[in-house]
């Protein structure tokens, strides 16, 4: 790994005036300098039996004291722990399947979805981590776990938190949240509950939610799009829409909040086409989002090489290796967006070796990612190791399970392309059973024609090829340090391996997808 020349570790500048922000941003340069290799050191390498340790001490062991105010996100310790094995390459034995599966199924709650601990009240955010975590450890069948999830108690508890503008709260008596959001149409879309009922107004919601800066804000001014002469109205959801009525933002753009909007935005891109075309007589104008804003958002969030080329999560804020998926990982989505995610191999071409020096060298040609993968690489693997096992923020934090998986799923980011295949899309469409679709759908919904009927029918046969159609490009990848650094690939909307992916939706749709591996010499 080549460490960046001493003429590019130039110190942010400042303005002459010191403040806490300025000093701890220079701080932090400091120390994350320290940790680059020096010269004819060999090439960084993953840590990966640490990693694993760490996970499995957590695992085994039980989590540290400091983890008690996490009792309320259980389902989320969970999955960070599992899905961290998965993207770091370890299997799991069935002795740890049938625990999981035994423990996720007492959190869920008896009026549908599931809850952060035993006895708590159900929530999106760990309904998210349970079925994200369900689809690592369980299958189909007896004590599998996938059948015993109440599907139609879950459809429900989401339409119970839907409100007026097309936002969800939370949790009963919640809030509302970008990010219970994309929990919610995750979820959805692996279970096979999309209805048109359900995705009504969001994608004019999530519209709403991005700010000046290109980025989104966890949500935007409830009642405002609301108004009416009626000056009984009780509450703003009780008077009529005025869809035309600006809506400013809540808060200012964050990773956290920029990627689930991004990524519930991807997912809704069949439903927006089918239920918002550009049509005359269209009440309602095609919800639109600012893509070029929010690609120049996430791209100025990458740091300076003096930062190693971490990302950080807000404007004027420190580095921190999660952002490595929330700010890195949502780039790839922003590209797909623009068409800009194109392959770089021409048929019939012979991908190169990426593993020589030579490779290498190809690679930053032909690459046109829209950040440096490179320097998020090396970022991860100088400042984001904990010499003890796990990964973390930056030096000098202790190493957790939530910065484990978001800086392995991060550096998975960084390693691999994965985009929409319209081949894959296509041979997913053609083996499609609408028959068992129907059979195994876990929503009820009456479509008062027959022409909204079919293209009910329609939308979720495209929401299932489009979810499906992520493939990793050829030719594409590398991996800073040598191929020994290489962890799995993750699916860029849900944030599991693409074989957890698959399988999960397979099963819910009953439908029984092309292989993604032919057999050895067949293509």
């Amino acid at each position: 790994m080549a460490a960046p020349r001493a003429s590019e570790m130039v110190a942010t500048p400042t303005d002459g005036y010191p403040t806490a922000t300025s000093s701890l941003q220079s701080d932090t340069e400091i120390t994350i300098k320290s940790h680059l290799p020096s010269s004819g050191t060999p090439q960084i390498a993953l840590q990966k039996k640490s990693h694993f340790e760490f996970l499995l001490r957590n695992l085994r062991q039980g989590l540290p004291e400091r983890y008690t105010s996490q009792d309320a996100s259980q389902p989320w310790l969970i999955y960070w722990t599992l899905h961290g094995f998965s993207i770091l390459g370890a299997g799991l034995d069935d002795q740890t399947k049938k625990r999981t599966i035994e423990t996720l199924l007492a959190l869920q709650h008896p009026d549908g979805g599931f809850a952060g601990g035993p006895g708590q009240a159900a929530h999106l955010l760990p309904t998210y981590a349970a079925i994200c975590a369900f689809a690592v450890v369980g299958r189909p069948g007896e004590g599998g776990g996938w059948d015993a999830i109440d599907r139609n108690k879950m459809y429900n508890f989401f339409m119970s938190l839907k409100q007026a503008d097309g936002s969800f709260l939370v949790s009963h008596h919640g809030e509302v949240d970008v990010r219970g959001i994309y929990c919610l149409l995750v979820v959805a879309t692996l279970l096979n509950l999309i209805t048109p009922e359900l995705l009504a107004g969001v994608p004019d919601f999530l519209a709403t939610c991005q700010t000046y800066e290109g980025g989104f804000g966890n949500a935007s001014f409830p009642g405002w799009a609301f108004g009416s002469d009626d000056t009984e109205a009780t509450t703003p959801l009780s008077s009529p829409r005025d869809p035309t009525a600006p809506r400013p933002p809540l808060g200012e753009a964050h990773g956290g909040y920029t990627f689930c909007a991004t990524a519930s935005w991807v997912l809704l891109q069949p439903f927006i086409k089918l239920y918002h075309p550009p049509v005359p007589g269209n009440p309602l104008p095609e919800p639109k989002i600012n893509t070029r804003a929010l690609l120049r958002w996430c791209v100025q969030m990458q740091g300076l090489p003096i930062e190693l080329g971490g990302f950080k999560g807000r404007t004027n804020k420190l580095v921190d290796g999660c952002y490595s998926w929330w700010v890195g990982g949502c780039v790839v989505l922003v590209e797909t967006l623009l068409g800009l995610a194109a392959p770089h191999i021409a048929a019939g071409e012979e991908p190169a070796d990426e593993h020589d020096e030579d490779s290498a060298k190809a690679w930053d040609d032909a690459d046109d990612s829209l950040f440096n993968r490179r320097a998020l690489q090396e970022y991860i693997l100088c400042a984001g190791q904990h010499p003890a096992g796990g990964l973390r923020d930056k030096p000098p934090k202790p190493a957790d399970a939530y910065h484990t998986l978001y800086c392995a799923a991060g550096l998975a980011a960084a390693q691999h392309r994965v985009v929409p295949s319209k081949a894959r899309e296509k041979a997913v469409l053609l083996t499609w059973d609408p028959v068992q679709a129907h059979a195994k759908s876990g929503a009820t919904y009456v479509s008062p024609s027959d022409v909204e009927r079919e293209t009910f029918e329609e939308l979720r046969k495209q929401m299932f090829a489009h979810a499906l159609s992520w493939s990793e490009e050829e030719g594409t990848t590398t991996y800073v340090g040598g191929a020994a650094n290489r962890v799995n690939a993750a699916h860029p909307i849900f944030n599991l391996t693409i074989t957890h992916a698959d399988g999960i939706l397979a099963h819910f749709y009953g439908q029984m997808p092309p292989s993604r591996y032919p057999p050895r010499g067949k293509k």
